[in-house]
């Protein structure tokens, strides 16, 4: 039996979680669950799922939390101080982080020093702060399970192999729902165009990076802090399939990859369960189906914001922290219809061409370079938009 809290419960990658746990109920046991602003489904969780601690990331929420839990046998906190106290629980052995963002900075960083694993689906915490997450994983002995389907293919064709081997890690990428559409037209598609995934089931965040080709860039940043592997080594292939989840090229000629019915439920098990495997219920898949699979290169035009992250891991440490603050207000402004698609790209790189790469020393610096992305990427999303 594991332990295990939750932070993001009510998310994607949370929702699935709990899918895993309650197929199988004799091998993981939940302690803690937090969640935004969706009180009514954690709610439902808490009852279904019996946690100590139940947390919601806004204080003012508190009161209106504990009203709905009447009766129930949990504890109700919010704010910071909540999640910590749910990634930091005695009895939690592993968390699985999953908060959209760089909120999730400083919840997965507490459980680290409280030595609990982590499942890590918040790709944020690798991108803006990668070598200081990895220092504290090292220091404190934990061990860092990657969520993302592309990572978790990664994690699984390494295995038993040396690292020095390794020639190149190969990213693949779905392309997106505009993976057909001209260049030419993307300034004028809607958000629910960009909403529109043809292989995956993802939150509205994820979904417009995946639109953008962000998510791929994070991915690459990720990659370079997960595998300790220069990031002019990890490349990124188009695979509309999303059947092959990402390859390992080795020194001798070799080729690993880790295949699947794109289903976000098997990485999720695969971090939960290791050194097992445990049912799914996701659909084996059958080879003989497949009309074919392919593979090609990004197109320039279709993947700007790609190649911006590519751009902020070589320019240093707070540039990437930057970038991602841009990205995650100019796809919220995109959302929100005030600036278009296209202009996402803009304002993301208006906002690094303005900053100055610095090191990063601690969390807090993390923070502050993030608080300063998100100032100055509203002000650019003001003067392009609509």
């Amino acid at each position: 039996m594991k332990n295990i809290t939750i932070l993001g419960s009510t998310g994607s990658i949370g929702v699935s979680t709990l899918e895993i746990v309650e197929a199988h109920p004799d091998k993981f046991r939940v302690i803690a669950l937090t969640a935004g602003k969706n009180l009514e489904l954690l709610v439902r969780q808490i009852r279904q799922f019996s946690p100590r601690l139940a947390v919601v990331a806004f204080p003012e929420d508190i009161p209106l939390l504990k009203e709905m839990c009447s009766g129930l046998d949990v504890t109700v906190m919010g704010g910071v101080e909540g999640l910590i106290a749910a990634a930091t629980a005695d009895e939690t052995e592993m968390v699985v982080a999953a908060i959209v963002g760089a909120a999730g900075l400083i919840p997965t960083a507490a459980a680290i020093r409280a030595r609990k694993d982590i499942a890590l689906a918040n790709k944020e915490t690798l991108v803006t702060a990668g070598h200081l997450f990895m220092d504290l994983v090292a220091e404190y002995g934990v061990r860092l399970f990657p969520v993302d389907s592309e990572h978790s293919a990664i994690f699984q064709s390494i295995e038993g192999h040396r690292n020095e081997d390794i020639q190149k890690i190969i990213l693949t990428a779905s392309g997106g729902p505009f993976l057909n559409t001209p260049p030419s037209l993307l300034p004028n598609v809607t958000v629910r165009d960009a909403l529109n995934h043809p292989n995956w089931n993802m939150g509205k965040k994820i979904t417009i990076d995946s639109a953008t080709m962000m998510n791929k860039g994070l991915e690459v940043i990720e990659a370079r802090w997960l595998f300790n592997t220069p990031v002019e080594r990890i490349e990124v292939n188009i695979h509309p399939q999303s059947i092959v989840h990402s390859m390992v090229e080795y020194i001798d000629g070799c080729v690993i990859a880790q295949l699947g019915t794109p289903d976000m439920k098997a990485p999720i098990a695969y971090a939960l369960a290791y050194p097992e495997r445990v049912t799914t219920g996701v659909k084996p898949l059958d080879l003989t189906t497949l009309s074919g699979l392919t593979f090609f290169n990004p197109e320039p035009e279709k993947s700007r914001c790609m190649g911006l992250a590519y751009r902020a891991i070589t320019s240093g440490e707070s540039m990437p922290a930057v970038m991602n603050a841009a990205n995650e207000i100019a796809v919220a402004e995109f959302l929100d219809g005030k600036i278009s698609f296209t202009q996402i790209a803009d304002a993301i790189e208006r906002t690094m061409s303005s900053h100055s790469a610095y090191d990063l020393i601690t969390i807090e610096e993390v923070l502050k370079a993030d608080h300063w992305g998100r100032e100055l990427a509203r002000e650019i999303c003001k003067e392009i938009g609509h």
